[in-house]
């Protein structure tokens, strides 16, 4: 470590600041200023408390949580925040902060609190202001790039469920073949029918080929349950199922905890499936060793199932593209294949009218839980399996390339969080360390 390094503490370097109350029935949501807590975003304001970036700490709630801020932000009064002037040396400040481990100061058990005198009392060592700058650039070159992929996979994922959307819940294929045909369409549709009229009516309106559109009926027919398809009324021919008559498989292991072991095949719990992808993280500190693995487990993941959580976070869901994993407590597989195809069913139960029926079957003991034979009851709308292949056939395409992103930032995420201790700590020295940066940055780019 260079001589020039100083020691010092978190309160001397950044001391924290108190956020500022701002309850959500004061808040003006049409403004674009997003309001922290300690969760992270939690609505929007038409006014600001700070004006220019700022890094902001969980204090109550979710302690010890660090966010960085790219603009002027309000921090609500379950937060810190810092601010720098040096807009490099503030994101020094955000990377250095989460190195911390400020989650584990949690003062009350009762109420989680992050105490701000302990806290600042926290030892560090600091380098000057040119080091903090190319520690900053270095590491956001890992960040830049793991944002990138996010937005990239974002819009495919938009892409997919608008799709889906337009398919098979506002039936706009049906719809347009009804038109065309001078069929009858129900008036519950009407407000279906005006939409497509002002669609084709667009000058840039593209209408699907025609041979998919020859996939689709040009009919309606009543179900007599109104609140399934839309006011009850489905594309003629789809048919009306249960859950557990369109599910192949369900994958269950035992609902008990295998031996663990340092290394060897992930186990995925309900905390591996994450909210912002659509496949599960395969860097799960919890492995199985391969002899567990090949003995232990009941049954297997196979490439297209679908994993779904059954406590906590109910109904998240995620499609497995790595087969070399475990299923852990609370966690289902769903093979489908047979009557739906698995993109289909994916979709399906990302679904808003299938979450709200999950949400409507929860046991609610001391945790909330769904069990299989609830799921079993769920309606489930199903169009003929040669308009759910053009489907999958489409959605397969976003999905490839969603996951090798997801993918690559496992890796951007490890090697980023190997990198920062040691040049947080002075490990890599100055000369290492901007170097590194140049370096990264131009590797970043041909990834």
């Amino acid at each position: 470590m260079q001589s020039s390094w100083v020691d010092t503490t978190v309160g001397e370097f950044c001391p924290f600041i108190y956020g500022k109350s701002l309850p959500a029935r004061a808040r003006d949501e049409s403004g674009s200023t997003p309001v922290y807590g300690s969760g992270g975003i939690s609505g929007y304001h038409s006014k600001s408390h700070v004006e220019h970036p700022g890094v902001i700490i969980g204090r109550k709630g979710t302690v010890g949580s660090v966010r960085f801020c790219d603009g002027p932000f309000w921090p609500i009064d379950t937060t810190f925040y810092v601010t720098k002037e040096d807009k490099l040396d503030l994101l020094f400040t955000y990377y250095l902060l989460k190195s911390l481990g400020l989650e584990k100061l949690n003062s009350d058990s009762a109420v989680p609190g992050l105490n701000r005198e302990e806290a600042h009392s926290i030892p560090i060592k600091v380098p000057p202001l040119e080091v903090r700058r190319n520690i900053a650039k270095s590491i956001s070159c890992y960040d830049n790039k793991i944002n990138l992929n996010l937005e990239v996979n974002q819009t495919l994922e938009q892409m997919a469920q608008s799709l889906f959307k337009s398919w098979f819940v506002d039936f706009d294929p049906v719809v347009d073949n009804a038109l065309a045909a001078g069929n009858p369409i129900p008036d519950e549709l009407a407000h279906r029918v005006e939409v497509r009229k002002k669609a084709h009516a667009l000058p840039d309106f593209q209408p699907l080929p025609e041979h998919i559109r020859n996939l689709f009926p040009s009919e309606f027919e009543q179900t007599g349950e109104v609140t399934f398809g839309i006011e009850g009324w489905i594309p003629k021919g789809w048919e009306h199922k249960k859950f557990k008559e369109v599910i192949d498989k369900y994958i269950d292991n035992r609902g008990k905890t295998p031996p663990l072991s340092k290394e060897g095949y992930p186990l995925v719990e309900v905390k591996n499936l994450p909210a912002n992808s659509n496949f599960p993280l395969t860097n799960s500190e919890k492995r199985v060793d391969e002899k567990t693995f090949r003995s232990w487990f009941r049954q297997y993941v196979r490439e297209k199932d679908i994993l779904i959580s059954t406590v906590g976070t109910i109904g998240r869901s995620s499609f497995v593209k790595d087969v070399d994993i475990g299923v852990a407590q609370n966690v289902l597989g769903l093979r489908f294949g047979k009557l739906a195809t698995p993109e289909f069913m994916f979709y399906t139960i990302k679904g808003h009218r299938f979450q709200h029926d999950v949400d409507s079957r929860l046991v609610i003991t001391v945790q909330a839980s769904i069990k299989r034979k609830d799921l079993n009851t769920i309606d489930i709308l199903l169009p003929n399996i040669s308009i759910q292949s053009k489907f999958s056939e489409i959605v397969d395409g976003y999905l490839t390339a969603q996951y090798c992103r997801a993918l690559q930032n496992q890796t951007l995420e490890a090697n980023r969080d190997a990198l920062l201790p040691k040049l947080i700590s002075g490990e890599i020295e100055l000369d290492s360390a901007d170097k590194s940066s140049a370096n990264q940055e131009a590797e970043l780019q041909g990834v």
